[in-house]
Order: C-alpha cells, then sequence, then structure tokens
C-alpha cells in the first residue's frame, strides 16, 4: 500500500482551534467494523455504548509544557568567547536518563555540538537561568541530544519556563486555558513525559469516568510518553519503508492482571487513544502467548493494515491527520475503506478535526 492511500480531502475550516467549551461536549460518530455502519452520537453517550463487563484502557501520560526558549552560552571548548546571538527554540521530545533528553531544536544549524544552552525565567529576567544544558549529538530524527545540569526539581522549571507544545496546526499561542485542557484529567502527578496530548482521553470528565464505572465497567491505565512522532509527517511513500521514533512506555502489574483477566474471559477491551492500542499491542507481540507482565520499555510499533490485533476490540479516538501513521492504525482496526468513508461522512456533517476536534468510537 501506499501513503497517498490514506489520503482524504479536509476543508481548513473544520480544523478545531481550540477545544470545546465543555470538556465532554465533542461530537462522536460511531462506525461498527463488521458493516461500517455509522451513527452520529455526542461523547456523551459513551457510557451507553460501553458494557458491563469491558475492560478500558486509559494512557495517563502528563504532558509537559516541552517547548521552551533559550539563549546561547558559548562553547564549552570556548568559554571565554562572546555567547552568539539568537533565540533558540527547544522542543523536548523524549527523556532518555536523569539529565539527558532528546529535544528538536530550531534553528538546528546555529548550535554546534558542545554547545551551552540557557533558560532564564521571563518573569525575573535579571536572575540566574532555572536550567541549563549543553548540545550533545544528533539523532536519527533530526532531534539533538541535551545534557541538562542537575536541577534540585526539573519539572518544576519547565512549569515556570515553557509552553504547551500545541501542535503546528493550531495556528495560535498557546494560553494558560491550554495547561487545562490539553492535559486529561486523569494524568498521573508523576507520570510526566508527554510532548503531545493523548487526544482522545481529553474528552472524559469524572462525571464520565463515574458513569463508566457504574455500569459495571473495568478501568485501568497505562503511560505511554507521546514523542516526536506526533510532529513529524510520513516523508516516504511505502507503508514498508515508514519507521516510527520510539516512545517509552510502563504497563503496570495491576493493568497487566486485568488484560490477562479480560482476554481469559472473553470481554471487550477498550482503548481510549492510538496511543494506548500501541502500546496495547506492542505488549501482545513481546508477550507472544505468554500472560503479560509488568514491565518498561520503549515502542516503535507501527500498525498498518494487515495487522492482527491481539488485545484491542474496541477504540476511541480522534479525526488524525490525512497521509498520517494515526489514520493507517485507524484504518488497520476498522478496514481502510470503512473509515475512509466515515471521514467522508464527517467532513460533509462538519465534525471538527484533529487535538481538539470531535471523536470517533469503533467496535
Amino acid at each position: 500500500m501506499r501513503v497517498s492511500d490514506f489520503d482524504f480531502l479536509l476543508p481548513p475550516e473544520l480544523i478545531a482551534q481550540h477545544p470545546p467549551i465543555q470538556r465532554d461536549g465533542a461530537r462522536m460518530l460511531t462506525v461498527d467494523r463488521a458493516t461500517g455502519s455509522l451513527s452520529d452520537r455526542s461523547f456523551r453517550d459513551l457510557p451507553g455504548l460501553l458494557r458491563k463487563g469491558d475492560l478500558l484502557v486509559l494512557n495517563n501520560s502528563r504532558v509537559i509544557p516541552a517547548r521552551l526558549f533559550a539563549r546561547r552560552a558559548g562553547l564549552r571548548t570556548q568559554p571565554n568567547s562572546p555567547a552568539p546571538a539568537g533565540r533558540i527554540e527547544v522542543l523536548l521530545t523524549r527523556q532518555l536518563n536523569s539529565t539527558d533528553w532528546l529535544a528538536l531544536v530550531k534553528p538546528g544549524r546555529k548550535v554546534q555540538a558542545g554547545e551551552h544552552l540557557i533558560f532564564i525565567d521571563p518573569a525575573y529576567p535579571g536572575n540566574p537561568p532555572l536550567l541549563t544544558c549543553e548540545t550533545l549529538g544528533a539523532g536519527d530524527f533530526g532531534e539533538r541530544t541535551l545534557r541538562f545540569s542537575p536541577s534540585p526539581d526539573f519539572f518544576t522549571a519547565l512549569e515556570r519556563l515553557g509552553h504547551i507544545p500545541l501542535p503546528p496546526y493550531l495556528h495560535r499561542l498557546d494560553t494558560q486555558a491550554d495547561r487545562e485542557r490539553y492535559q486529561t484529567v486523569y494524568a498521573g502527578a508523576d507520570t510526566h513525559g508527554s510532548a503531545a496530548a493523548p487526544t482522545a482521553g481529553l474528552h472524559f470528565t469524572p462525571a464520565i469516568l463515574a458513569g463508566i464505572e457504574s455500569r459495571g465497567v473495568q478501568i485501568c491505565t497505562l503511560t505511554l510518553h507521546v514523542g516526536l512522532g506526533t510532529f513529524q509527517p510520513v516523508r516516504v511513500d511505502a507503508l514498508e519503508d515508514i519507521h516510527l521514533h520510539a516512545e517509552s512506555y510502563s504497563l503496570p502489574q495491576s493493568t497487566a492482571d486485568a488484560l490477562n483477566a479480560a482476554q481469559r474471559e472473553g470481554r471487550r477491551i477498550v482503548a481510549a487513544g492510538t496511543t494506548t492500542v500501541r502500546t496495547l499491542e506492542h505488549c501482545a507481540q513481546a508477550a507472544g502467548d505468554a500472560p503479560l507482565q509488568a514491565h518498561s520499555g520503549q515502542t516503535s510499533i507501527f500498525l498498518s493494515p494487515g495487522h492482527r490485533f491481539r488485545l484491542v476490540s474496541a477504540l476511541l479516538t480522534n479525526f488524525h491527520l490525512p497521509q498520517s501513521t494515526l489514520l493507517m492504525l485507524v484504518c488497520a482496526f476498522a478496514g481502510t475503506d470503512h473509515v475512509l468513508s466515515a471521514y467522508r461522512h464527517a467532513v460533509s456533517e462538519q465534525y471538527r478535526f484533529f487535538s481538539y476536534g470531535d471523536c470517533m468510537f469503533l467496535s
């Protein structure tokens, strides 16, 4: 198959620039995977579409204010040279260890290996930098490795310095409201790490989650930190040439146990979002015929038509970009013809697209 097989026409005015007034106020298009039949619903209908005994799996990764602005402080090998001028934009994409991060750096051609960057609180420009880092080598996807100096509370500094990394199709600056709305209500207090939101989860409210549980649906969580792939367009023509960057994930034992039990008892496993699907299918692939066990790791799994889904039997997801790997995943799950037909319907019915847009439930 070709990447162009996953194209569709999308009027720009259907790209949602702001979240709905109410978090759970999105429209929801339901898709029957077997027949392709469609129904126009509301996200608030989701609890009624779930069944007693279903297992709903959520990605509880917390979005960090990963977009930063730095000043250049010169090369380590030339400590007495004047610092080069110009502001540098940094987008943190994946934490490697306690000090090192992968990041997109713009303009990258100006920043050499060995150069130091400093991050100053704009509210207190005369104070010492809140963070400093050294630029190391370049990665396979155009990233740089940044080594930060030890900080007593790195993520607190990020909250003061950083901006919410809104996708490029949101043609505006981030606002204080985005700190709440570009974050799921169930993001963990200690699961920092995503450079983009797992957007299917943005629709849930505490009331919706309580309504789901009241129907006898079990809810569990895993963590996948959304990284560079969200920002990178597909640059090849054939699906077999697509290679995704790695993202870090963690599967808790309680979730592994719940998944094993649901499989054993023939209950539906419902994934909230493509990040959840990728994590579940990676874990199932890695486990083979053995039961799932708690573990952490990295995944670069690419799910495209022809993939046999081992765990997921229903999916909640937002509408994705044309020719994107996320659209290919949804087509793998529900059939390319069914999904592209659903997208054409969504366009004709003026659904709102992408991160802050409406959603689909495919079962």
